[in-house]
């Protein structure tokens, strides 16, 4: 299943491009990088410059860039939880 607008929050973030619009560290705003990592509650990104950051996704709204380039705007607590987790979550 490709990553589309609809389905993002079931499907594993790693690899995905990441832009933070907006957290309660206004320093981290506007960082964008790859997701490397992804747990319950957190998100690890690896910026351009090879450093890390650790954020969690609860207290943010954050930009994914989709494999086709589209680009989808996401709040963190839509994608609490491990991604083999929220597939449970299906509401069909």
């Amino acid at each position: 299943m490709k990553h589309t607008r609809k389905n993002i929050f079931y499907h594993e973030l790693i690899g995905l491009e990441i832009k933070i619009v907006e957290y309660p560290d206004k320093k981290l705003v506007g960082l964008t990088g790859k997701v490397i990592d992804e747990t319950q509650k957190t998100l690890l990104i690896e910026m351009s410059n090879g450093k890390r950051v650790r954020i969690f996704k609860f207290h943010g709204v954050f930009q994914f860039t989709l494999p086709n380039k589209e680009k989808v705007i996401i709040r963190g607590v839509q994608i609490l939880g491990r991604p083999e987790e929220r597939l449970k979550n299906i509401v069909r």
